[in-house]
């Protein structure tokens, strides 16, 4: 079942996908469950939004991917990397990924993301699956050379609109062996598949609880695989998840900017 977060110019609400028309949710079925309105909404009518604002935190796996981790030339611990975006970084669909005025590159990070559906907390690896929402896509976009420049990643990886994710979240999925191809301007960039993770989804939600309390809502970029993957002003990324469909979002200049980017009510 695929849910989209959508507005038609009012409140953020809650659908099923059922064709090209959403069926319209009462309330989010994270917490709501299932019940309809009994109305329809046309998906060409609806603003796709991102399809959760994580409540407390956008967790991330570095170097999850064997041939990513040979090129980067990590040299790490034998357990997985983990750090944290803050919420504000997450933007939807279509949504502009806004380049700060930093020397070197921006980079995409095509990801696979878990959407938390409990309070998680010391979750044993066989018992994943009773935490887990569903699925969505993720860019984990990094100001590449400011991280070697800062030391840690926080800054870097942290800007506003440094975390696209969606379109929608799929609630049935077997995350085990799924494609990800991530374009620029329709340009191959990465490719790979989840089979190739070095940690997978149940290991990724046993470390990770141990270490933070997960809370319904929040998010777990799973790591990219290896390529190229710089882009710039004017160009377009695109991360295609076998399942889950395709993340679209333009990059712009954050001089071209006439306002703030105005905070999204969760």
């Amino acid at each position: 079942m695929k849910i989209a977060r959508f507005s038609t110019g009012d409140d953020p609400r809650f659908g099923i996908v059922d064709d090209d028309e959403l069926v319209v949710l009462s309330g989010d079925p994270m917490f709501h469950g299932y019940e309809t309105t009994g109305e329809r909404v046309p998906l060409s009518d609806a603003r796709i939004l991102a399809p959760v604002i994580p409540r407390s935190k956008v967790v991330c796996i570095g170097m999850n991917y064997a041939a990513h981790v040979q090129s980067m030339q990590y040299d790490g611990p034998q357990n997985p990397l983990i750090f944290l975006k803050p919420n504000t970084a997450v933007i939807g669909p279509d949504e502009p990924i806004i380049l700060p005025p930093v020397d070197g590159r921006i980079t995409h990070e095509g990801e696979l993301v878990v959407v938390i559906g409990a309070v998680a907390k010391r979750v044993k690896k066989e018992d994943w699956r009773d935490v887990v929402f569903g699925y969505t896509i993720g860019n984990d976009v990094s100001a590449r050379d400011v991280m070697f420049a800062d030391g840690q990643w926080a800054r870097a990886k942290g800007y506003d609109t440094f975390a696209p994710i969606g379109p929608y979240i799929e609630t049935e999925l077997d995350p085990t062996n799924l494609d990800i191809a991530t374009f620029v301007d329709g340009e191959p960039r990465r490719t790979g598949n989840t089979r190739d993770m070095i940690y997978g989804v149940p290991e990724i939600i046993e470390f990770v609880s141990d270490a933070w309390t997960l809370l319904p809502g929040d998010i777990i970029m799973t790591g990219t695989p290896d390529g190229l993957g710089g882009f710039t002003d004017g160009q377009t990324v695109e991360i295609t998840i076998e399942g889950l469909g395709t993340l679209r979002n333009p990059a712009k200049n954050r001089d071209d900017r006439t306002d703030d980017r105005s905070v999204e009510p969760a």
